[in-house]
């Protein structure tokens, strides 16, 4: 070959170099589109024929450029405040979505080399992102049921209770059964228990019966009661308890779930096509929340439901279903193989157990009476012992255990039977080295010695800030200035190096997390000023949001997958109306979900 020849080839490689590089550097970045054609050995200099380039500066925090155009990201998002609860790079512009996982966070500049032709760009416009809201205990199929019949939330007397069941009577057959939820004495002038009376005197055709906001007691009219079987004669059942007048007769009351199930066993069942409605009703007031991830507590038969939604593709955020502690140990096994411990969107997790009631209707356990009622100091509805039996078998099958203990006497049964878990777990060399985390669900009154427990057994609280925000109006009354120091203490579990999880309770409160926030960092009421309650226990901003986030991602066993906004963690992100770490606390009631994104995929924009 001639070297005019040899010339225009060495032109024509350079060319094809050029173009190669060119056609994949996505916005500048030679460095990353030379790799392609030509390696070299340190990367410092990359040549093809006699062209070279140099690669441009870059972010170590920056996850690479994509290296083909395949690679390029589904969805960025960009040009605005993201806040990403991730240590390593707390505040990003942008953010690249690949399928439904991160691949890259940084300066819009760094992220544009992610762009491709079949990208979608969202313009932030100078909008605060974050990781989507884990719940760390929601009744998600609860609160759909709710959605279908009477809601009683918020009715400020007896009557308007009545007013509401009457004006939904039209809605019902003859004899039908009336159901709901959500009346709440305390409200009331008068606050005091309705009675069945109160009841019968809206209808004796329909039985009904309807749960107090807690779901810990309901009250039933005299039919109901009837078809249950429920007389003058009838014991309370082991765990519960039905209220009686001077004269012995069921005042319609029923305490915990033992006595509430007497009647709701009569109940005839939704359909499953009423059960699934309830349950997109339920999901969809949670993406507009920003509520991506779900710790579910609700039935089985609810289960199959999430499954079919998954398959059809409508699920809108993610699930982790508890199993009913009490279940025997055969049929958990069965359970926990059928749904799986591992799917992003649907899986089967801890246990759920309930130890104590509430303390709104005096039914939490307490080592003494209650300041306002000193005959009472609530039920413990599993015996400790029991307790204790329970907990380490199903430690011993590799089952992360969540307790229900509102009152100190069952945080304290509790402790005692992760304890005991701890110690036959030392024995055992097939699970050394597990982590269970195991946890106690809103440990609302804990007393002071037991605080320091929960991290020397690695016991995480999971609470719920926003029922420091509803009880405050009573709480002190009933368990006095003394131990009301250890009511709903989020500083102090952290002072003892105790872990967090926080969520709502949902249909308890309302599935919004920013009730709770704002609970979190003022202590105040529904944003009443000067009604900051023991304010010693707020806890900084940034901590409640990792709360409802890292935290919670963190107490499922999930904190490789989400809670934060990094390269690797699934796409689950929410764009507000407000920056809430430059907002006054008030402002945060205040604050609207624009988008809600779960796995890349926009479940909720505001309109």
């Amino acid at each position: 070959m001639n070297n005019t020849k040899r010339f225009a080839a060495m032109v024509f490689l350079c060319g094809l170099t050029i173009a190669a590089a060119l056609s994949g550097r996505n916005g500048g970045n030679f460095a990353g589109a030379a790799t392609r054609v030509v390696a070299t050995a340190k990367g410092d200099v990359i040549v093809g024929a006699f062209c070279w380039f140099a690669p441009s500066p870059r972010s170590a925090l920056a996850a690479e450029p994509p290296q083909a155009a395949k690679e390029f990201a589904d969805l960025v998002l960009t040009g605005g405040i993201i806040y990403t609860v991730d240590a390593a790079r707390p505040r990003v512009e942008a953010v690249a979505v690949r399928g439904e996982r991160i691949v890259a966070v940084g300066t819009a500049k760094e992220i544009q080399s992610w762009v491709g032709p079949n990208t979608r760009v969202v313009d932030l416009k100078g909008r605060f992102a974050m990781p989507g809201f884990n719940d760390a205990h929601v009744h998600l199929a609860n609160g759909g049921q709710a959605k279908l019949a009477v809601s009683l939330e918020g009715s400020r007397s007896v009557g308007e209770m009545q007013q509401r069941i009457r004006d939904r009577l039209k809605d019902y057959q003859p004899g039908e059964w009336v159901t709901g939820r959500g009346w709440d004495h305390t409200l009331w002038p008068e606050k005091k228990f309705p009675t069945r009376r109160d009841l019968d005197t809206v209808s004796k055709e329909h039985p009904m019966i309807f749960g107090r906001v807690d779901g810990h007691v309901a009250i039933a009219n005299s039919l109901a009661l009837k078809l249950a079987g429920i007389t003058k004669g009838t014991k309370n059942p082991e765990g519960g308890e039905i209220e009686r007048d001077a004269s012995g007769e069921p005042t319609g009351m029923l305490k915990e779930g033992p006595a509430l199930g007497m009647v709701f066993r009569k109940v005839p069942e939704l359909s499953a096509e009423q059960r699934r409605r309830g349950i997109q009703l339920a999901l969809a007031e949670a993406a507009r929340f920003g509520v991506t991830s779900i710790q579910d507590n609700s039935g089985w038969n609810d289960f199959l439901l999430y499954e079919e939604l998954k398959r059809e593709g409508k699920l809108t955020a993610r699930i982790s279903e508890w199993l009913p502690f009490d279940a025997p140990l055969e049929r958990l096994e069965e359970l926990r193989k059928h749904g799986g411990t591992t799917d992003p969107w649907l899986r089967t997790a801890g246990l759920k157990g309930v130890v104590d009631g509430a303390l709104g209707v005096r039914t939490a356990a307490m080592l003494a009476p209650y300041s306002d009622q000193a005959n009472a100091s609530g039920i413990l509805i599993i015996p400790e012992e029991r307790l204790k039996q329970m907990v380490v078998e199903r430690d011993a099958a590799g089952f992360q255990i969540n307790l229900h203990a509102i009152g100190d006497r069952a945080n304290r049964a509790a402790l005692d039977a992760f304890e005991a878990a701890m110690k036959a777990r030392q024995t055992r060399e097939a699970v050394k080295g597990w982590d269970p985390r195991h946890r106690i669900e809103h440990a609302q009154i804990v007393a002071p010695a037991d605080f320091p427990r929960f991290a020397a057994l690695s016991v995480i609280a999971s609470m719920q800030p926003c029922h420091q925000t509803t009880d405050s109006r009573w709480a002190a009354e009933r368990v006095g200035p003394e131990r009301v120091q250890g009511a709903y203490a989020w500083k102090w579990m952290q002072r003892v190096g105790a872990r967090l999880a926080f969520g709502t309770d949902y249909p308890v409160e309302p599935i919004t997390p920013f009730r709770g926030l704002y609970a979190c960092v003022t202590r105040e009421v529904d944003g009443q000023p000067g009604s900051s309650w023991q304010p010693q226990e707020k806890i900084p901003l940034d901590d409640c949001l990792r709360g409802y986030t890292a935290d919670s991602a963190y107490a499922e066993h999930a904190e490789k997958d989400k809670g934060r906004i990094a390269a690797g963690q699934l796409a689950d992100i929410i764009v507000l109306s407000n920056d809430l770490t430059q907002i006054p606390p008030r402002q945060i009631l205040r604050t609207d979900v624009l988008m809600t994104i779960v796995g890349g995929r926009l479940v909720y924009e505001k309109k």
